[in-house]
């Protein structure tokens, strides 16, 4: 999942991607609506945290243009007005979801996987495959009935993965779904992280490396279909 930070206050802005980060949430941030509108010409997201008072380009028009050009985000627009007409107002313009200033950060996470999964074909929040069995509510796995702890990432990583079983991700989808724009493509980052989820997951393995291409859920000697 992966999320933009709309948000022209940089200690509210950063505060939220350290959260987002922490859930296991890839979050970028843009500090104004005209660098928003140019970031989401560029790259999918699944789900867009706007607010409605921010310089260049307003909140609002930035919600008008992403509506306009079919842009497949969710959008959960935050503000720090409270009145109902002002929460009308945003539905009105095309939102998704709205959350008034100050808000507790579980609801905030709660709304954006709620959102991310309305872009989504509906999926139980349990997934099991090759006896891995993966809680993306409560961001548990399990081995042969074993729990298995893993970091935000990892935990990321290996939902991607899951989400496809048998389909090949390169290093740069990876990239892309589970890290931000801040992540260095030419990093070992991706490696180091398969090669850790494999190490706690166990044996036999159940993610393979297809050299040239990327990582497949998979039982090992697997022909690729």
């Amino acid at each position: 999942m992966r999320v933009l930070i709309v948000e022209d206050e940089p200690l509210l802005a950063n505060a939220i991607r350290r959260g987002l980060r922490n859930a296991a949430i890839a979050a970028d941030i843009a500090g104004d609506g005209a660098a928003a509108l140019e970031f989401l010409d560029r790259i999918d997201v699944d789900v867009v945290l706007l607010d409605r008072d921010l310089p260049v380009i307003s909140g609002d028009d930035v919600c008008r243009r992403l509506i306009e050009t079919g842009n497949r985000a969710r959008i959960l627009m935050l503000t720090a007005a409270r009145r109902l007409d002002d929460r009308v107002g945003g539905f009105e313009l095309g939102a998704d979801d709205y959350l008034s200033k100050p808000f507790e950060f579980p609801e905030l996470v709660a709304r954006v996987r709620a959102l991310a999964r309305r872009a989504e074909p509906v999926r139980p929040p349990r997934w099991e495959a090759l006896g891995v069995t993966i809680d993306v509510g409560r961001r548990e796995v399990y081995r042969a009935g074993r729990y298995v702890r893993l970091s935000p990432k990892e935990f990321a990583v290996l939902r991607e993965l899951m989400q496809i079983p048998g389909d090949v991700l390169s290093a740069e989808d990876l990239l892309a779904r589970a890290w931000d724009e801040q992540a260095d493509p030419f990093t070992s980052t991706i490696k180091v992280t398969i090669s850790s989820l494999r190490r706690k997951l166990g044996d036999p393995p159940v993610i393979q490396t297809r050299s040239g291409f990327g990582y497949v859920f998979q039982a090992p000697d697997t022909d690729l279909p």
